[in-house]
């Protein structure tokens, strides 16, 4: 059997698969906040737990924010902050006293996916998670690319392509560039597009909602997000050409997304046809999860490659 760890912000989830990928036991608890040795010790709790329902020792794989530095073992770019410059594999294989896989939050939504989900017998798998941020990960004929430098699939931190004459210079970012497409299309981005253009705060919800009801600033914003979004798009499939781009996180549960993107982007991409499609995660937010778990099957169903 097999356990898979989502590592969040506000929440770490333990989840059991078995071997076909049926679901045997799931639970979540609060992440310790500011508490990297009290994080370990509720992983180390959930994979107990995990365990005892399995009546075995299992395989297990974590997903977390950031990534594993290539040169020092330690985590990097990760928005919980008290993760970053610790040897968090390494800490949770004594713990744990077993091998762990480790990968990005998004690349394990990507393997999730790519296994068997939405993308499930396609090549090449691009899912993006677009919520607080934008990340993404990439698997390749059912396996995760990770890149020489731990940050394949960061699309999010290059500028947005093709911008107009009012998209520049752009807005900082906290990776210390300006303009990047994550402070547009992000959930955080797009809500301060609408506060900017009508000095009123809202949640992304809220101003989808308007929209749907006929509200003309709150419909020119949706246009406008979109176009970037295709934008964004466009030069991820000018670059990798994926089959399927899956889209997670907090703004994938914008329906127009599915239909309006793909309608925008042919416009971008340098071919006379577009065959990727863009689809929405078969699991949800459950997806991450089990893709941690999949990091630590030889063989998971669904997929040729392997």
């Amino acid at each position: 059997m097999l356990i898979g760890i989502d590592l969040g912000g506000t929440k770490i989830e333990v989840l059991l698969l078995d071997e076909t990928g049926h679901e045997v036991f799931r639970k979540r608890l609060p992440t310790p906040q500011g508490q990297y040795a009290a994080i370990l010790q509720t992983i180390k709790q959930l994979v107990d737990e995990a365990e005892q329902h399995a009546g075995q020792t299992c395989t297990v794989g974590i997903g977390t924010p950031g990534a594993i530095s290539p040169a020092t073992g330690l985590i990097k770019n990760a928005n919980s902050v008290v993760l970053n410059g610790k040897p968090l594999p390494t800490d949770l294989e004594n713990l744990l006293q077993r091998p762990i896989k480790t990968e990005n939050d998004a690349n394990c939504l990507a393997l999730s996916e790519a296994t068997d989900g939405a993308g499930a017998g396609a090549a090449v798998v691009f899912a993006v998670i677009v919520g607080t941020g934008t990340g993404a990960g990439i698997v390749v004929h059912g396996k995760v690319l990770t890149g020489a430098n731990a940050i394949a699939g960061e699309w999010g931190h290059n500028p947005l392509p093709w911008p107009t004459a009012s998209e520049l210079p752009g807005k900082p970012c906290y990776c210390g560039q300006q303009g990047c497409i994550e402070t547009w299309l992000s959930g955080v981005g797009f809500e301060a597009e609408y506060r900017l253009a009508t000095g009123s705060k809202r949640a992304s919800a809220d101003i989808v909602r308007l929209a749907e009801q006929g509200d003309t600033q709150a419909e020119a914003l949706m246009q406008a997000y979109e176009e970037r979004m295709a934008k964004s798009l466009a030069h991820v499939i000018n670059i990798l050409d994926p089959d399927v781009i899956v889209l997670g996180g907090g703004m994938s549960n914008i329906q127009r997304l599915y239909t309006n993107v793909p309608q925008r982007w042919g416009k971008y991409v340098f071919s006379d046809q577009v065959s990727t499609r863009l689809v929405a995660p078969q699991f949800g937010d459950s997806s991450g999860v089990r893709g941690a778990a999949w990091l630590g099957a030889s063989s998971p169903p669904g997929k040729s490659g392997y």
